[in-house]
């Protein structure tokens, strides 16, 4: 007797057919979950090599700086010493004889990679306090320290401050170039450099800050905008634009014509004690103010000048610390400093001027 081919019955020839096909799909689908198994595994690793080979590149650019600039010694191989012991000095350890005054400490903190180009973006990148923090205006360039103000809204560069009058800042050429001071304690005196000022000036769409104290504790302030100087080729020759604040126009010279033509700052080249560049062609005002400093014939203002305790002084020159449209040029200011951040800023309180 035959079977029934009814619904639910399969001729006995087909059932090996459909059993032989539900293996190769079993088959075939266990290939395809192991396929797609593989294929996450395979895009992990590849996301785990990306990885390793940025922190490779991180770390090999780590090692170059290093180098570069002397922190560590690279890696020698060790010759065999084929003298004899007595040649060698007693009690001295002769197994690295590598000049020991080529290497130099590690940069007293920040990391090796500096992301902002000047305090500003740090200010808007972490909100840090106010102290010495490593900026880099330009990426040619190393990255340098610098004294950050994060109050009065946040974001200044400072590149110039007395404090105390404990440095000296009547000096050469080079001493204005290269930078002076003490860039540790946050009343520190400093002049950053003129290479230094120039990179970071050198957009020129900014807005300089002058603070000003006097001897009682009056405060007052000026205001510059697009504030820069040139290089060492044109002898750092100053520029300015648009003034406002309290303290008056003194790098302009203030307000009369005479005043102006010789005392105006704007367009002036840097002079120092051993570099004259000024217009005064009887003598040198760098040397009879003692200091370095933008002069014509010669100023109504010198940030640089002498410290003179107590305020009023007397002398042959007006060699003070002066802000002439503030406290006139026989007066030294207690405390200064000269600082900068982008001419458009949101500061802290959330008005871009600053607090007054």
């Amino acid at each position: 007797m035959k079977p029934s081919t009814a619904a639910g019955f399969f001729p006995l020839r087909v059932m090996p057919v459909l059993q032989l096909l539900a293996l190769v799909f079993s088959v075939v689908s266990t290939q395809f979950s192991a396929i797609d198994s593989c294929g996450a595994e395979i895009a992990a690793v590849k996301r785990n090599i990306r990885k390793l080979e940025s922190n490779l590149l991180i770390k090999t650019w780590q090692v170059e700086h290093l180098q570069m600039h002397k922190y560590f010694r690279p890696f020698q191989h060790t010759v065999p010493n084929t003298k004899p012991e007595t040649d060698l000095a007693p009690g001295i350890d002769h197994s690295n004889s590598t000049n020991m005054s080529l290497m130099k400490p590690l940069p007293p903190a920040g990391n090796l990679i500096v992301h902002d180009k000047d305090c500003s973006e740090l200010f808007d990148r972490l909100r840090p306090p106010s102290g010495f923090y490593r900026i880099r205006p330009k990426l040619h360039q190393e990255p340098f320290l610098v004294y950050c103000d994060m109050e009065d809204g946040g974001g200044w560069t400072v590149f110039q401050r007395r404090r105390h009058g404990k440095v000296d800042f009547n000096r050469d050429w080079i001493d204005y170039r290269d930078g002076f001071g003490h860039f540790k304690l946050w009343n520190d005196e400093f002049w950053l450099g003129n290479d230094l000022i120039h990179s970071l000036l050198l957009e020129g769409k900014n807005l300089v800050k002058i603070d000003l104290m006097d001897w009682e504790g009056q405060r007052s302030y000026a205001f510059y905008e697009n504030f820069r100087i040139s290089d060492e080729a044109d002898k750092y020759r100053l520029q300015y634009g648009l003034y406002s604040g309290q303290a008056g126009d003194a790098l302009s010279g203030g307000g009369g014509m005479v005043e102006q033509w010789s005392a105006c700052l704007s367009g002036m080249q840097f002079s120092t004690r051993d570099h004259d560049n000024d217009r005064y062609y009887q003598g040198s005002c760098a040397k009879e103010n003692k200091a370095g400093w933008w002069f014509n014939r010669c100023h109504a203002a010198n940030l640089n000048g002498r410290f003179y305790r107590k305020g009023k002084y007397k002398g042959q020159y007006d060699d003070g610390v002066v802000w002439g449209t503030w406290k006139g040029l026989w007066y030294s200011l207690r405390h200064t400093s000269m600082k900068v951040r982008p001419l458009v800023f949101l500061d802290a309180m959330g008005s871009g001027g600053g607090e007054i």
